[in-house]
């Protein structure tokens, strides 16, 4: 969080979108790998690390304003309840109790707002068929009143228009629950004219103007935009330093899973010959998921990085042999190889765009490794995913 703030600092952004604080009750959600996990504690305790990485940060009086999302019960929404058609999980519809919530997707807020967090973003979801964001109990009666938070909301997305026929009696709700700040990504006229009318309407009292943008002020000279708002453009080597990628590298060594291990791993560097196949081997834009670039990711390797194939043809000796082939298709005319590594998983997706069904590894991944198989001693097989994946039929393939 500390090398986020200082390289977002660097390009003159001061207020950054993390961390999810969703808790996750179904893996199928295609937003689970944006959160800490399903465990209400562990989320807000990581939370608030990450928080305190983010708002430490301070150059020249300048500091960055981090955002606690997406509040609240993103997390727990059932299957087939969203709102948006494409979607089955995401901006869908919490059908649980206000003591569930607080045991489960609160939890982690409460401690956001411990840590000082300077803005909490309210999702697009609903709890028990009412949008979270024209929630006055959930926004200003436990988040602004119970638990103290000092500073602003701001909706998601379009959040306060999406899927409303009226967006006038929309916006008075949100406004009135509670929403500081509406992020719009298109249409601003509309919401200021809006804004005018619903004062001079009395549909939104002007104290409960003054107190949004009291908040919104209030972060705004904590963070030092009113005493200088130049970037310092030496700052930007610091961005992809080296010092910062070890600590991404360390990150990456740090979350990695072993789910069997036979002796397959580690690989002897002097190993005479290695197959590799799988549709992640070779792309980095698989290997670096959803928002990496474009909202979905990408497909291929034209962003500077270093692929798995890569990773392995940098590591291995000299006398080491390694063959690649996206779909494994190898010949065994030389014999069997020492070690054969299949590199598939999930492409890149966001959002509701990611709600799955059945995440597992598809049917081009399970014959890849079964052709690699044939032509190999022993395999070793990485997934790449934004989940779990339910592999329970599939794990023998892996067999050492």
């Amino acid at each position: 969080a500390m090398v986020t703030a200082e390289e977002v600092a660097a390009t003159g952004v001061n207020w950054v979108y993390s961390p999810d604080l969703d808790v996750v009750r179904d893996t199928r959600w295609g937003r689970t790998y944006e959160t800490f996990g399903s465990d209400p504690k562990l989320a807000g305790s990581l939370g608030q690390a990450y928080i305190n990485g983010l708002q430490s940060f301070n150059q020249d009086g300048l500091a960055i304003a981090a955002t606690a999302k997406h509040y609240v019960g993103n997390g727990s929404a059932d299957w087939g309840s969203s709102i948006n058609k494409d979607f089955f999980i995401d901006q869908g519809n919490s059908n649980i109790s206000e003591d569930e919530l607080r045991q489960n997707d609160l939890e982690p807020f409460k401690q956001a707002v411990e840590a000082n967090v300077k803005s909490v973003m309210v999702g697009l979801n609903k709890w028990n068929g009412e949008k979270v964001a024209t929630n006055k109990h959930l926004i200003t009666d436990i988040l602004k009143g119970e638990f103290g938070f000092q500073g602003f909301v701001v909706s998601d997305w379009y959040g306060v228009y999406e899927n409303e026929w009226n967006k006038y009696d929309a916006l008075v709700k949100a406004v009135n629950a509670g929403v500081d700040m509406v992020m719009l990504p298109f249409d601003y006229q509309f919401f200021s004219d809006s804004m005018h009318q619903a004062l001079v309407n009395g549909d939104i009292s002007q104290v409960r103007v003054d107190e949004a943008v009291r908040r919104i002020l209030k972060v705004k000279f904590e963070t030092g935009l009113f005493d200088k708002i130049a970037t310092d453009s030496s700052n930007l080597k610091s961005i992809g330093s080296e010092k910062h990628r070890e600590i991404a590298r360390m990150a990456v060594r740090k979350s990695l899973v072993l789910l069997k291990n036979n002796k397959a791993v580690p690989i002897a560097k002097n190993t005479s010959r290695i197959l590799v196949a799988g549709s992640a081997a070779d792309n980095i834009g698989k290997q670096s998921g959803g928002w990496t670039v474009e909202w979905q990711g990408i497909d291929g390797n034209w962003i500077p990085g270093t692929t798995i194939l890569k990773g392995i043809q940098n590591m291995i000796s000299a006398d080491t042999k390694v063959e690649y082939d996206k779909n494994g298709n190898f010949t065994n005319q030389k014999g069997l190889a020492d070690v054969g590594i299949a590199v598939v998983g999930e492409k890149p997706y966001s959002e509701g765009w990611g709600d799955n069904a059945n995440p597992t590894l598809s049917a081009e991944d399970i014959q890849t490794i079964n052709n690699l198989k044939k032509n190999s001693k022993k395999i070793v097989v990485i997934i790449i995913s934004g989940r779990p994946l339910d592999i329970k039929k599939y794990v023998k393939f892996s067999n050492e």
